[in-house]
């Protein structure tokens, strides 16, 4: 259950990044922000034009795929009949997605009757480009909706189509780090591996973000001893025993990790679970909480607030605007979402057999012993996808999903 921590902290480790590369070729946003990719989103603020935005997707991929990286549409599974904290959620997600900088424009779209209308969403969003994010409701629309929908997109690609990567420093990466589905070797190979990643941006001034609070439980006190200050400790504290609140709530065990997939992979308790969990984020130094579509600001390690499943958490993660994301798995998935997803598999034979899925295997580790050779090889390939020279597999196979936390009345 819920407890009472104190903070100790524990001294900064130092870090070994070798000769590793510090500049990448990104796209520089008017607000400061960087993209890894100039990608043109369409994003319903309600399910119900799900399919609407699935078929604009389509045909603008025809008209205009050479003006950018992808026109993709992300389809999701709210925004309607919601109260509450939990509508508040799927407006923050959503306007923190919207304001992704490897979205060079967005077109929203809304049904015209749904909570989350653009007068009720407008004011979530804020300031934004009136050039590069418009605004269509199909309702509104007399006759084809997706004709209309074509012209804004045309918009759109005028505006971004002269968009040019430019030499940047690493330090304007948010990486973040995620696991599937785990197995024995999981906090053995491929989670490490992340946290040496992550050491490392945070060396270079960039940040690492975290999540899956249910996996943190039984190891959480690692976290919060590695925290920068007493306030940002207490930070921590709070997000984990509101998380552990949140199954009070609702009458359900916190003791529920491990999965089933995980016990067939080896793991038997939850605090072997979350040992491994927690070392994708290695010894850096925790220097923030952020809640759902908060967008990371501080270099650092930064922990968020979310569950374990794999489409909430890649979607919490991608709202707060990390440009890449590490995703290790020992049991395999195609899984991805919007942003270049590198997907890392904790042994070879997992690799081998599902090379369609993984972007890189950490299994080498457990043949070369070496963490450093393999970090090394996983930077490189980190810079190069986050240059545009290299695509995931996730990207080339289309895997680019999102789903938003709901914990409410549905109407």
């Amino acid at each position: 259950g819920k407890l009472e921590y104190t903070y100790h902290p524990v001294s900064e480790k130092k870090v070994n990044v070798g000769k590793r590369s510090t500049i990448f070729e990104g796209y520089k946003r008017a607000d400061g922000s960087v993209g890894t990719r100039n990608e043109i989103w369409i994003i319903p603020t309600v399910s119900c034009v799900n399919t609407t935005v699935n078929k604009l997707a389509k045909l603008a991929e025809e008209l205009y795929s050479d003006a950018c990286d992808g026109i993709f549409a992300f389809p999701h599974n709210a925004g309607c009949s919601q109260l509450g904290e939990d509508f508040d959620i799927t407006q923050k997600t959503l306007a923190s997605i919207v304001h992704h900088p490897n979205a060079g424009g967005v077109l929203l779209v809304s049904l015209g009757c749904e909570n989350n209308d653009f007068e009720h969403f407008l004011p979530v969003l804020g300031d934004f480009d009136e050039k590069r994010i418009k605004f269509m409701v199909t309702q509104d629309i007399e006759g084809d909706e997706l004709k209309e929908g074509l012209r804004l997109i045309g918009e759109i690609v005028e505006e971004i189509k002269n968009d040019e990567r430019e030499p940047l420093p690493v330090s304007s990466l948010k990486i973040a780090f995620k696991c599937g589905g785990s197995d024995a070797f999981s906090g053995i190979t491929a989670n490490p591996l992340c946290g040496h990643i992550a050491e490392t941006i945070s060396y270079f001034g960039g940040s690492a973000i975290l999540t899956e609070v249910p996996e943190m439980f039984g190891a959480e006190t690692l976290l919060m001893n590695r925290a920068d200050s007493k306030e940002t400790f207490e930070k921590v504290v709070d997000m984990i025993n509101s998380f552990k609140q949140y199954y009070i709530d609702h009458d359900q065990p916190i003791y529920e990790n491990p999965s089933p997939g995980n016990k067939r992979g080896g793991i038997t308790t939850l605090e072997e679970k979350s040992l491994g969990c927690i070392q994708k984020g290695g010894q850096a130094t925790v220097t923030d909480t952020l809640y759902y579509g908060e967008h990371c600001k501080k270099p650092g390690l930064n922990l968020m607030i979310g569950p374990g499943n794999d489409s909430v958490s890649i979607t919490n993660l991608l709202s707060s605007g990390a440009q890449i994301l590490l995703f290790t798995t020992g049991r395999g998935t195609p899984l991805g979402t919007a942003i270049p997803t590198i997907k890392i598999s904790t042994n070879t034979i997992l690799y081998n057999r599902k090379k369609q899925w993984f972007d890189f295997d950490a299994g080498v580790i457990l043949e070369n012993n070496s963490f450093e050779q393999a970090a090394d090889e996983l930077w490189d390939y980190i810079i190069e996808v986050a240059s545009g020279k290299k695509k995931t597999k996730n990207e080339v196979n289309g895997y680019k999903e999102i789903m938003i936390f709901k914990n409410g009345v549905i109407l």
